[in-house]
């Protein structure tokens, strides 16, 4: 039970990546007020952890009653995460966000929860971690406990960006955002590639 949960948090942390999310969150949240800041990285934590917790308790169910293999939910998370990139790199950066605001678009939901902290790469491994099948309830609730541990530390980083984005500034700011972008656009061709390789050796009615 120990080593099956220290490598779910190994997997979990990989794929949540707390680190460059808090690389990301300081690059678009530059031009907010601290207070603002402080709500937003609140509310992106708690948007991700109903997705991640959600589909821990009814991913694989949803999945399976529509039809839709992992794989292909894998392949289209790399491929809107592969948009955001590209958005990402040919955006004006946060100055632009500052001079024109889009008070439907809450950035706390996408992209920060969505796909920046509940990565496509994280509901995936959190499904397959509580396989219904393969886990019991006690091992699929320690993978739940994990999950809420790593986000609260992502939380705490998010908190400390505030740093960050006083010694960058917005200039800097905005050569992170491009940075992020080409590191999330590689990183969804993986996604792609993976998916796709993995497809190959799947039977199209598995």
């Amino acid at each position: 039970m120990i080593e099956k949960l220290t490598q779910d948090a190994l997997i979990i942390w990989a794929t949540i990546d707390p680190i460059g999310t808090m690389a990301l969150f300081a690059a678009l949240t530059a031009h907010l007020a601290p207070a603002e800041r402080r709500r937003t990285a609140f509310k992106a934590i708690g948007y991700a952890a109903v997705v991640l917790i959600g589909s821990i308790v009814l991913g694989q169910v949803i999945l399976s009653a529509m039809g839709i293999r992992l794989v292909s939910f894998q392949l289209a998370g790399g491929i809107i995460l592969f948009l955001f990139g590209l958005q990402m790199i040919f955006s004006s950066g946060p100055e632009q966000a500052e001079r024109e605001p889009e008070p439907e678009h809450d950035m706390a939901v996408f992209p920060l929860a969505i796909p920046a902290t509940a990565t496509p790469g994280a509901i995936l491994a959190v499904i397959l971690l509580t396989d219904n099948q393969a886990y019991p309830v006690s091992a699929q609730i320690g993978t739940a406990l994990i999950v809420l541990c790593i986000l609260a530390v992502t939380l705490v980083l998010l908190l400390l960006s505030e740093r960050i984005i006083k010694i960058i500034g917005t200039s800097g700011a905005s050569i992170l955002i491009r940075v992020m972008g080409i590191i999330l656009a590689a990183l969804s061709v993986e996604l792609v590639m993976n998916a796709l390789s993995i497809g190959q050796w799947i039977q199209p009615g598995l």
